[in-house]
């Protein structure tokens, strides 16, 4: 029988890891389990030496002074956290710690550590977030083809590298197939709350019952070029010509680096008093706004990228029972199904005919409501992922596990830290390249 706990390393390169809703979960659900964890990634609250929320998940962070703004700057600021992350990785195998790691993209860049580590008998497995060539397409317009290229080749190399490959949604499984994974290398584990990070269903106010004076249109999660948030400024706009300014407002919760664009726009179409920006917010008050909320909308464009993508911030809407609004998306549609109300292309005009039918409707709003809460609590609500997420490591690490170790645990109670990049109370590090971050932590 082997004492020492089993302990797995996550590598995290675009946020710090009390920023990632989804490697916390997973932290959590592989402590619950009897794994040992450290996570590196970049830092963030400089208090913290364990992951909030945790038994003992260490952090190990790393400096980080670059951001990635073009294709030159990416390159740099990815140089420089593959340095850190090797140093530190280097320094937990040497620890005797890191009998296995998981690597969370982006970037794609990993794979040269992932053959040392291998050619050392650890496993090493790729916690897919995102897919990088279309990612990049997606921020640029017209992608540089060779940049596109080599990200292609990078994606490739991370994929045919790694043990076994995690998968946020069915799409991104069968991305990994297409490029040559075996089918039984992949398993898909969804992004998604807890049970415990969200209200009871009862507690959920919806503002027809006139238990508050607006009602709310809720967008929640990253604002990056991608995302489409100008979108839902626009989208208000729109509103107010079909609604007036009163009875309603637009909350858009949490920042990026296109915060400055998006509050100056607002204030140069005359929209402050209808938009409302709050910056990051705690899981608890993420929670109590998403309650509170009458529709939210999803504001992404039919790209590749948001066609093959779970949002994170669909499925928090889902958790709490708030409609979605969104354009009609392969996985989108997939997780929604019938919560959701769909437009064609994601003009301001659509979003805001959709938004105004559902406001004046509280009979399909809570048809809608009925269908959401019931998609997170069979199929989307973490406690149904972290057993498939903790069987690989089980299966990887199973020389290390104790005799007679029961079936996997979900951990009990709520997530501590920030939702779907909603950030912390305490300040950190703002890091423009985890623009992707809310399709995760896309996806």
């Amino acid at each position: 029988m082997i004492n020492s706990r089993p302990h797995i390393t996550i590598l995290v390169a675009n946020l710090p890891a009390e920023r990632d809703r989804r490697v916390i979960r997973e932290c959590l659900s592989l402590e619950a389990n009897g794994f040992d964890v450290t996570v590196i990634a970049p830092r963030g609250d400089k208090s913290l030496r364990t992951l909030p929320g945790s038994r003992n998940t260490r952090l190990r962070p790393y400096p980080t002074f670059v951001y990635g703004h073009g294709v030159l700057s990416y390159g740099v600021e990815f140089a420089w956290s593959f340095l850190w992350i090797a140093v530190r990785l280097l320094a937990e195998v040497l620890g005797g710690r890191a009998h296995a790691v998981q690597v969370c993209n982006p970037p794609d860049v990993y794979w040269p550590l992932a053959l040392l580590l291998r050619a050392l008998g650890r496993p090493w497995v790729f916690d897919h977030h995102d897919l990088c060539p279309e990612v990049y397409a997606s921020r640029v317009g017209t992608p540089n083809k060779w940049a596109f290229r080599v990200l292609r080749a990078f994606e490739w190399l991370t994929l045919h590298t790694a043990t076994e490959v995690v998968a946020t949604n069915e799409s991104f499984r069968d991305n990994a197939v297409r490029r040559g994974v075996s089918p039984a290398r992949v398993t898909v584990v969804r992004n998604g709350p807890t049970r415990g990070e969200v209200a009871e269903p009862g507690e959920t106010t919806d503002p027809a019952d006139g238990r508050q004076a607006d009602q709310k249109v809720v967008y929640l999660g990253v604002f990056g070029p991608q995302d489409n948030v100008e979108g839902a400024v626009l989208t208000a706009e729109q509103l107010i010509r079909r609604r007036g300014r009163t009875g309603w407002r637009m909350v858009l919760a949490g920042d990026g680096e296109s915060m400055p664009a998006l509050t100056r726009l607002a204030t140069d179409r005359g929209l402050t008093d209808v938009v409302e920006f709050t910056g990051w917010l705690d899981g608890v008050a993420v929670d109590e706004l998403l309650r509170t909320a009458t529709v939210a909308i999803q504001p992404d464009l039919p790209t590749r990228m948001n066609e093959l993508s779970t949002m994170a911030k669909t499925v928090e809407y889902l958790g709490r029972g708030v409609p979605v609004v969104a354009v009609d998306l392969l996985e989108t549609r997939r997780s929604v199904g019938e919560a959701g109300a769909y437009v064609p292309s994601g003009a301001p005009e659509e979003f805001a005919e959709a938004i105004d039918e559902l406001l004046d409707d509280p009979a399909r709003r809570a048809q809608m409501r009925a269908v959401g809460l019931a998609r997170f609590r069979e199929t989307l609500a973490w406690e149904h992922q972290a057993d498939a997420y903790v069987a690989v490591w089980r299966r990887l690490l199973a020389k290390r596990l104790p005799d007679g170790v029961a079936t996997p645990v979900s951990p009990a109670g709520a997530v501590a830290g920030p939702a779907t990049r909603a950030g912390d109370a305490a300040p950190a590090e703002h890091h423009p390249s985890a623009a992707t971050e809310d399709r995760v932590t896309a996806r």
